[in-house]
């Protein structure tokens, strides 16, 4: 389905983004699996790829850094030639009320979230409208939908992502590049499971399909978008969230 293609993902090591890289990789593609401090992590989801006959490579990056994005999109293009699919998952929280947050909790969010996807973009913007094809899927989250106590920076940071997704998909659309985003709701991550067993009750009664979902039904929206089923799908916002929104 995908050989041929280099595939990208930001924050690969874990949670989301590893099921991402798995599932892509099996599809055919060749991914580069990114991450910033975990790289024994990463390196596992390379290991599991390969021992399955697939390619990928774990590359660091902190993707918040806008020269050191710049440089490692110059790398990767210099030694894959392209990139067709790129999907912006890297992610962080910081949660508080918004009377208690600290201003470098808040910039973390951001520059994380939404500024780390910007600076993806941007870098690899120039290859993507000269190849005049392409797939971007950014991960948002039924915060950045609905809004979340104790989530200010981290609903700003994905609502920012629609925004964004809506924006690069009218630029693009002309070249034939299609631009998503994906809203996850409550997925059972290492992240979630942290949850005491009375939040995650309290989540799930809010969920009409009453469970939590599971990282492969959001790596399966995200291999659709990345294929060619999804040609003339861009500048939507599609939610795996067991219809919370």
């Amino acid at each position: 389905m995908l050989k041929d293609k280099v595939a990208l993902v930001t924050g690969a090591g874990r949670g989301i983004g590893k099921e991402i890289a798995l599932t892509l990789a099996k599809n055919g593609a060749t991914v580069i699996v990114n991450y910033n401090g975990s790289k024994e992590s990463a390196d596992k989801v390379v290991e599991e790829i390969q021992a399955n006959g697939g390619n990928a490579e774990a590359v660091q990056c902190n993707i918040s850094d806008y020269k050191a994005s710049e440089e490692f999109i110059k790398n990767v293009l210099a030694k894959y030639k392209k990139v067709d699919i790129l999907v912006n998952n890297a992610g962080v929280t910081r949660d508080n009320l918004i009377m208690r947050m600290s201003e470098e909790d808040y910039d973390m969010v951001l520059d994380t979230n939404l500024k780390g996807a910007f600076n993806m973009i941007k870098h690899l913007s120039r290859s993507f409208l000269k190849q005049k094809s392409g797939k971007i899927i950014n991960i948002s989250s039924v915060s950045g939908v609905l809004g979340n106590a104790g989530q200010a920076n981290y609903s700003a940071s994905k609502a920012g992502l629609i925004g964004l997704t809506k924006s690069v998909a009218r630029e693009m659309a002309s070249r034939g590049i299609c631009v998503n985003a994906v809203a996850p709701g409550f997925i059972d991550t290492d992240m979630t499971r942290a949850l005491s067993d009375d939040a995650k009750e309290s989540l799930n009664k809010m969920i009409p399909m009453g469970r939590t979902g599971n990282t492969k039904e959001v790596a399966d929206l995200v291999l659709f978008l990345a294929g060619s089923g999804s040609d003339y799908i861009t500048g939507q916002v599609i939610g795996v969230d067991g219809g919370m929104s």
